[in-house]
């Protein structure tokens, strides 16, 4: 028979249910208990990728391209540094291509990788013997080297160098003037070196196991990609819906479609499609570890209106961004259409039946 899609029994069948090798998906009631589990999900997988490469607090380093202002004191105004307005000068420079800067009477110095005590300390170094008590102090003012890029659906765009404390995602974008459009339709980018990962702006502030630290060199990318959902079967209407609030139920998508189909609709038969994390499917359905692979896993939630509570838990379940919504067809429907079909066959039999008779 025609259809929008496969009936209840085709994709709840015992044999998909059970620990079946051969299911390339999994059928999950929606109970109480599948509700609680999902709520309390934390999903961390963008902040397991890149939490331990860039670490706490660091000493502060200087590369190519930054740009310093090293101030000079002696101890007598008739020093090498010493002029009328008084016994200290300032000499700005910038790390040249070879990681080298040049200070008068010290010469050429490495300073590329180093911190800035231990460059003042080599300046210092240098300067004893030529200078009278020569005292050192190293301001960066441009710390080229160690700075992310922000670019995307960001109000200010750029270069943001990363604090002597260890930058988070979230701080570096507040830099640059926050998100343009919701936090939940902005998506963060995270690329360092060959890595890259992928993350919903509200997961990084929802879990801040996900807000991790920043490393030179890297660029985050904030991208506009509002969420929707998709309904089909037997709904009042059968469209791509988008989220127009942060958070959307269960209840709630079913009602903007325009609920379940009168006279077509299996209340039994209604039923959430969704990839759902490997470790969050293993929670919820333990028996099934020996089939669970990778990172996700195809799952389908399936709930029955036929129970009052099936409402308390549409209420509760909230979706997800690409989530479809399937309500089958009641198997009363098929044979409705079977008989529409066979109906006019039949007229049309009665009919030569009565002009043979004739």
């Amino acid at each position: 028979m025609p259809g929008q899609g496969p009936a209840a029994i085709s994709i709840s069948a015992e044999d998909i249910e059970s620990d079946n090798a051969s299911a390339d998906y999994a059928v999950v009631p929606l109970d109480q208990n599948t509700v609680s589990i999902v709520e309390a999900y934390r999903p961390v997988l963008f902040g397991r990728q890149f939490g331990n490469v860039a670490g706490g607090g660091r000493a502060a380093t200087v590369g190519v391209g930054d740009r310093l202002i090293v101030n000079i004191w002696e101890a007598a105004p008739d020093g090498l540094f010493s002029s009328a307005q008084g016994k200290s000068v300032s000499v700005p420079t910038v790390i040249d291509q070879s990681g080298f800067i040049f200070i008068p009477y010290a010469g050429r110095i490495q300073a590329n990788g180093r911190t800035v005590e231990g460059l003042r300390v080599a300046i210092e170094e240098r300067l004893k013997g030529k200078a009278i008590e020569p005292q050192v102090s190293v301001l960066v003012d441009g710390n080229e080297s160690n700075s992310v890029v922000v670019v995307g659906d960001v109000v200010k765009p750029g270069q943001y160098p990363l604090s002597v404390r260890g930058s988070r995602i979230l701080e570096v974008v507040a830099q640059a003037g926050g998100a343009r459009e919701a936090s939940y339709e902005t998506v963060v980018t995270l690329k360092r070196g060959r890595s890259s990962g992928t993350a919903r702006f509200e997961e990084l502030i929802d879990f801040p196991e996900n807000n991790v630290r920043l490393a030179p060199g890297d660029n985050v990318l904030l991208s506009h990609k509002p969420r929707t959902y998709s309904a089909f079967g037997a709904v009042g209407q059968t469209k791509l819906v988008p989220f127009k609030t942060k958070s959307v139920t269960l209840a709630e998508a079913l009602a903007q479609v325009g609920g379940l189909k009168d006279f077509f609709a299996d209340a039994g038969g209604v039923f959430l499609f969704r990839y759902e994390s490997a470790d969050l499917l293993r929670r919820v359905r333990p028996d099934l570890e020996g089939r669970i692979t990778g990172e996700t896993f195809p799952v389908v939630y399936k709930l029955n209106f036929r129970q009052p509570n099936a409402f308390f838990m549409a209420r509760s379940m909230e979706m997800r961004d690409k989530d479809i919504i399937y309500v089958a067809n009641h198997p009363t429907a098929e044979f409705g259409k079977f008989l529409q079909l066979i109906g006019p066959l039949l007229s049309n039999v009665n009919t030569a039946n009565g002009l043979i008779t004739n």
